[in-house]
């Protein structure tokens, strides 16, 4: 049974209301459709589950929802709180829009709350350096660049940070940093609506097809770091639903991309975070960057549940594989373990 995350490798928890599927705190079906989520708790993007026996699952939580006592709902979404700690996402039958609208408002509304508070604590800190210094007499001038920069990494995360470690076909495993997002471009595909210039630790690659689409996923939620607004969202679902849907605005949106991502500087360390933190992938327009995070992740579960559950169940056996990889993979486990234990991890 898979229990990792297919976009970001993190455990997706477990929970004691399911004896026959034990995986996930926050789980959300559609009985009509036969269709099972597990929510992450770290990115929050919902993993389509490609097991056979969902249907049990599905039938099991449709009679906790209905007798839950903590529950909100709409006419065709509902949010149910179980005494043992699962929340419950019931799906009715929704317009398309209405269904985009209210899973990643959610999605991107939780990501950016979290972001914003992971940003403000780290900016707290940074000013309790500084006016501790200050108290103790020392001047702030000689380490303001470094202070600067460390505000800036505070907002925008590190540049070094390996967002993703990623399976493929040519590569084998590769860890992305996140500034290698910023050298990392869209272009129209041969294979398919979209192809990838992917920057990677050591090298880069050209991906095209199922592979592009797949890889796009998981990088592209890396330049979303903090979601958007009811807004951003609304005009990002408008987007996808004037292309005609998912398929449509990946072909669309691969022309602009072409322009949109072109790297503009090449990356050097000297240059700074700042310089290039809107090129590549970042040089996307916020809406852009939302809806194509939508139409990648709704067209991969379109062609799951059209029949090539084969593709999603690969991609859950990958994701196991990859948990276990650590984020730097020169790093002895000796020191892995000091980090850990001073993470309190």
């Amino acid at each position: 049974m898979y229990s990792t995350c297919l976009f970001c490798n993190r455990p997706l928890g477990e929970n004691t209301t399911f004896e026959m599927f034990p995986v996930g705190r926050r789980l959300a079906f559609d009985a009509a459709k036969g269709r099972l989520w597990v929510v992450c708790p770290k990115c929050e993007r919902w993993n389509l589950t490609p097991l056979e026996e969902r249907w049990e699952v599905i039938e099991r939580a449709e009679s906790l929802y209905r007798d839950a006592r903590r529950r909100v709902t709409t006419d065709q979404i509902g949010l149910a709180k179980l005494g043992e700690g699962t929340e419950l996402v019931r799906i009715g039958e929704p317009l398309r829009p209405e269904f985009a609208a209210w899973r990643y408002g959610d999605q991107f509304g939780r990501r950016r709350r979290r972001q914003m508070l992971v940003a403000g604590v780290a900016l707290g800190a940074l000013g309790a350096v500084v006016i501790g210094g200050s108290v103790a007499g020392v001047g702030v001038g000689g380490f303001g660049w470094m202070i600067g920069n460390m505000g800036k990494h505070a907002i925008r995360g590190s540049p070094e940070k390996v967002v993703a470690t990623i399976k493929t076909e040519r590569h084998g495993i590769v860890s992305v940093r996140r500034r290698h997002l910023a050298e990392s471009t869209i272009a129209r595909g041969q294979n398919g609506p979209i192809a990838v210039n992917l920057r990677f630790k050591g090298g880069s690659g050209h991906f095209e097809g199922e592979e592009a689409q797949r890889i796009a996923s998981i990088v592209v939620p890396y330049t979303n770091r903090y979601g958007g607004g009811k807004q951003e969202i609304a005009q990002a679902v408008n987007q996808i639903e004037s292309s005609g849907g998912p398929e449509g605005f990946l072909d669309r949106i691969a022309y602009a991309a072409e322009v949109t991502t072109r790297v503009r500087t090449k990356w050097r360390r000297w240059r700074g975070w700042d310089n290039d933190s809107n090129t590549g992938l970042f040089g996307m327009p916020q809406v852009d960057r939302l809806a194509l995070e939508m139409a990648l992740h709704e067209e991969a579960e379109r062609r799951a549940l059209e029949g090539e559950l084969a593709v999603l169940e690969r991609a859950w056996r990958d994701a196991e594989e990859l948990a276990g990889i650590a984020d730097n993979l020169l790093v002895p486990a000796s020191v892995q373990d000091s980090i850990d234990k001073m993470r309190g991890t």
